[in-house]
């Protein structure tokens, strides 16, 4: 019997147990609650016995102010040169000179290189020796058709025969002309890519001429910029490791948008009037859709979408307030608020996910 009774007791003991570490968390937070009941009733804050203060939510915020809002974008941008092509000769043959220095400004029309034209020179002094017998041959059948003492017939055959020997004079002339190596444009030759008394065709590039006065800035358009980019425009560039900023003007657009981007390309003029920026190097580009001078703007991220309606919380009071805006311009961080507010009234900018009606709030910010 007494052995019965020890395990009846061991049970009621282990039940108690378990049944205290089940209502402890509940007696706890029953307990905690009276307390803070208590201390909010007789601390001296003026709210009724046993009512619980809301804690006040720490946050940031800003006080509206007319601003210049800019809507912008950056864009990677090539310098590339006004004009730029490989010199080569039109004909082949034996190089005999080289006029230019690697790395110098050339002009339009210099002479850069020659090559052999001994045999054409020869046949120029060949062909230029008949000239005069045959413009004498013209001189007496026209006297003489003049006297009606030869046909017609007979000054048109010599007549003609000048005619060739002119045509053929020119033709080699021409060819002539083709063993020089000239300037198209003014410009910079870069290093050299042959020898004198190397063989050469037009295959064979000699040397590469470049125009850097201006350079070209290619760089692509968004497709909602697309309408405010056009020829006369104004940009902004700025080299990858430089903080100075450069002006040019947009000369050409793209006809069309890409399918694949989804923008345009555009090229702008600078004019590089001291050779400093090399073409090769890689710039951005700020692009400017509209700029508003006063403008009441709220950042981004304080706005909170409710039913198709945009709020922002303003402090009032020491609590949050909730008010409807109509949003108008939006950069990268800011929004224009059109109505809804303005200029003085403080917006929070941090914690809006937070808060709601008549919330305490403080602000650290301010």
């Amino acid at each position: 019997m007494r052995k019965h009774l020890k395990w009846i007791r061991v049970g009621v003991v282990i039940l108690l147990f378990v049944s205290g570490m089940i209502l402890f968390p509940y007696v706890k937070n029953l307990f905690q609650s009276d307390n803070m009941t208590d201390s909010s009733g007789s601390g001296g804050s003026g709210g009724p016995p046993g009512v619980r203060q809301q804690r006040a939510l720490n946050v940031n915020a800003v006080v509206m102010n007319y601003q210049s809002l800019v809507d912008n974008t950056r864009s990677l941008a090539d310098i590339l040169p006004d004009e730029e092509v490989d010199l080569s000769f039109e004909m082949s043959g034996k190089i005999t000179n080289i006029f230019f220095s690697e790395g110098a400004h050339v002009e339009k029309g210099e002479l850069l290189a020659k090559i052999n034209d001994r045999p054409l020179q020869a046949q120029l002094l060949k062909l230029e020796a008949q000239l005069p017998l045959a413009n004498s041959r013209v001189e007496r059948q026209g006297t003489l058709l003049e006297k009606d003492a030869v046909s017609k017939e007979a000054f048109e055959t010599v007549e003609t025969e000048l005619e060739k020997l002119l045509a053929d004079i020119e033709l080699v002339k021409a060819n002539i002309a083709q063993t020089e190596l000239r300037a198209p444009f003014d410009g910079i030759v870069g290093l050299r890519n042959v020898s004198e008394g190397a063989w050469t065709s037009p295959s064979t590039a000699i040397t590469k001429l470049t125009k850097i006065k201006p350079v070209k800035i290619e760089f692509p358009i968004p497709e909602q910029y697309s309408e405010d980019i056009i020829p006369g425009t104004k940009i902004i560039f700025r080299l990858t490791g430089s903080l100075e900023d450069y002006h040019a003007q947009v000369y050409a657009v793209e006809s069309k948008i890409d399918i694949n981007t989804r923008g345009l390309r555009a090229r702008a003029y600078y004019p590089n009037t001291n050779e400093s920026i090399k073409p090769g190097r890689y710039a951005s580009v700020e692009l400017t859709k509209k700029e508003i001078k006063d403008a009441l703007a709220v950042p981004s991220e304080s706005i909170i979408q409710e039913m198709g309606r945009s709020i922002v919380y303003l402090y009032k009071s020491g609590g949050a307030i909730p008010a409807e805006i109509i949003p108008g311009l939006r950069t990268a961080s800011q929004v224009q608020v059109v109505q809804g507010l303005t200029v003085g009234d403080t917006v929070i900018i941090s914690g809006v996910m937070q808060l709601r009606t008549g919330l305490p709030v403080t602000i650290d910010n301010l």
